[in-house]
């Protein structure tokens, strides 16, 4: 169905191609899964298959790449669409049209299909992706893990012969991304849908996988074959086959079920050690700002200056918020939140997509406004503070990275960065390299991967190295050695007294990283706890390894190889 013939894609002004030497098939009706580490090229092999790369991208495309027996050298975009249906990264991209509904509908009628095939399809699509209580909610107004599931629906209606799907379930909870992937399944298993899929974070998918193609460093051949033989070789892989690994098993196992059934040995090596603590207790608070006047609410926030230290002035929390309410657009998305968040502590807020998560976030960034209640982030009341005075208390690392850079270059925007929180020059540019080497000076922040670009942003904003650090969904684009890279950083920083507060569906950082879990639900407190008490308890945030080891509560490949050792 999809085949790549000898290909290589040099982008204009690149003075290497992004990828070479593809070659590879895809069966019609399997689902095969596109991995390797970040910046190797995984967006623009899909990109190749819908036509985007090069009729859309530019640049040149060498070899052949041909869907259903359609050249797209010589089939632009338009020309595949009633054959290939494309989600990326970043669904508010793909938006054409205001509402859920007519969202489901767009791609439908461009193809000229009847009205009432056009109606089943999109109840249809509706009930598939649990979005029928949305049906007729503005797509701005959904959560990031709500859109992308609309941008999921609108290439499902049409009923497309090939899926091509960039990092699907990134922005999505537990239990969203896998009603999404059964959903997948379904097609793949019962219409003969061919999908290729690109996913970092292997531990939801890869047990969907009739094979994987891994694409390795650059310069590299791709290598195809079965899930369970690629991950015995591949430098990127899921914590249940890092466990396999550890523990020696062969065939490494690929599902938790897989994974019990040959854990018992180990459990019972494990029985009498005790759990290494990868997260020690909080530290002493870092020096306060100095006290503020109330400013004007503004919603723009630049969130990259840091101004001039101030005298010590210990405060008890980096952040508190007491009774705190937020309606937006006439959804109540917070509501009796109490929380705090003390110096050096390190707190993942985990729930359902809409759950209220990102805009706990802008409340404590002062981006939106409580209709009850109170913040405060160290002595300021966010929502009331000027920008220039609130950067002083608190960093955010939103979900669309393009919010926070605006040069032309890599270099460029580390230089600003360097500048506008008045630290060392190359300040910016260690830490990016740092966490995701490879990345050139003269790169164009549009030219980098979505997970390239939020590394770059969360570069920026480590920069100046705030009091109150807020991330949502950090991990999202980034490999494990990425990711890992990232703890690493987060930790120290926790270390130095910096408090840290996370937006994720990443179960695995939350395990690695936090202190506390807090989960959400209907914009409510519904859980607030020690990491390894919150996450065991629950079946949908459980990580790999307390699931295989359960009922004590290992949490990390990493605990226990240093248990065993």
């Amino acid at each position: 169905m999809i085949r790549f013939e000898d290909v290589s894609v040099t982008y204009d002004g690149a003075a290497e191609p992004s990828v070479r030497g593809i070659d590879f098939e895809v069966p019609e009706g399997e689902l095969v899964l596109l991995a390797g580490p970040s910046g190797v090229g995984k967006s623009t092999v899909l990109g190749a298959v819908g036509g985007l790369v090069p009729h859309f991208t530019g640049g040149t495309l060498s070899g052949r790449v041909t869907v259903a027996g359609r050249d797209t050298r010589t089939h632009k975009p338009r020309e595949l669409a009633d054959v290939v249906g494309t989600v990326g990264q970043d669904p508010l991209s793909h938006f054409v049209t205001d509402t859920v509904e007519d969202e489901l509908a767009y791609g439908m009628e461009s193809l000229g299909l009847a009205p009432d095939v056009m109606r089943r399809r999109v109840e249809e699509t509706l009930d598939l992706l649990g979005l029928s209580d949305l049906r007729s909610r503005p797509i701005a107004t959904l959560s990031g893990g709500q859109q992308q599931r609309v941008a999921i629906g609108s290439v499902l209606t049409p009923h497309p012969d090939v899926l091509v799907l960039d990092e699907p379930t990134s922005a999505l909870d537990p239990a969203a991304a896998e009603e999404v992937l059964a959903v997948l399944q379904r097609l793949v298993h019962d219409l003969g849908t061919t999908v290729l899929m690109a996913e970092h974070r292997l531990e939801r998918v890869i047990q969907y996988a009739d094979q994987v193609v891994l694409l390795p460093a650059p310069g590299e051949a791709p290598l195809l074959g079965a899930p369970a033989d690629v991950m015995a070789v591949s430098p990127v892989y899921p914590p249940v086959v890092g466990l396999g690994r550890l523990a020696g098993w062969s065939p490494l196992p690929l599902t938790i079920r897989d994974a019990r059934r040959r854990a018992a040995p180990l459990r019972e090596r494990l029985a009498d050690r005790e759990i290494p603590d990868h997260t020690p207790p909080p530290s002493a608070p870092l020096p306060a700002p100095p006290a503020l006047r109330p400013a004007p609410f503004r919603r723009r926030v630049r969130l990259r200056r840091k101004p001039e230290a101030g005298p010590s002035s210990p405060t008890p929390y980096a952040a508190e918020v007491r009774s705190l309410a937020v309606r937006r657009d006439r959804v109540q998305a917070l509501r009796h939140i109490d929380l705090t968040v003390s110096a050096g502590e390190t707190v993942a807020l985990m729930g359902r997509n809409g759950a209220g998560k990102s805009t706990l976030l802008s409340a404590l960034v002062g981006l939106v406004e409580p209709s009850a209640g109170s913040v405060r982030t160290g002595d300021a009341v966010p929502h009331r503070t000027a920008p220039r005075d609130l950067v002083r208390r608190v960093g955010l690392v939103p979900q669309e990275p393009r919010d926070l850079l605006y040069a032309d270059t890599v270099a460029a925007e580390c230089a600003a960065a360097d500048r506008d929180a008045e630290a060392a020059p190359g300040t910016c540019r260690a830490l990016l390299t740092e966490l995701l080497p490879g990345v050139t000076d003269d790169t164009h922040p549009r030219d980098l991967s979505e997970g390239q670009r939020l590394t770059l942003a969360l570069s920026v904003v480590l920069t100046a190295r705030p009091p109150l650090l807020l991330l949502d969904e950090p991990t999202r684009g980034l490999d494990y050695a990425a990711k890992a890279r990232l703890a690493g950083i987060l930790r120290d920083l926790a270390a130095e007294g910096h408090a840290i507060v996370l937006a994720t569906h990443d179960v695995e950082l939350a395990a690695e990283l936090a202190h506390r879990v807090i989960l959400l639900a209907e914009g409510e407190v519904i859980a607030d706890g020690p990491a390894a008490d919150v996450v065991v308890a629950s079946p949908s945030y459980a990580p790999q390894v307390a699931k295989v080891l359960a009922p004590r509560k290992w949490l990390t490949v990493a605990q226990v190889r240093e248990a065993l050792s």
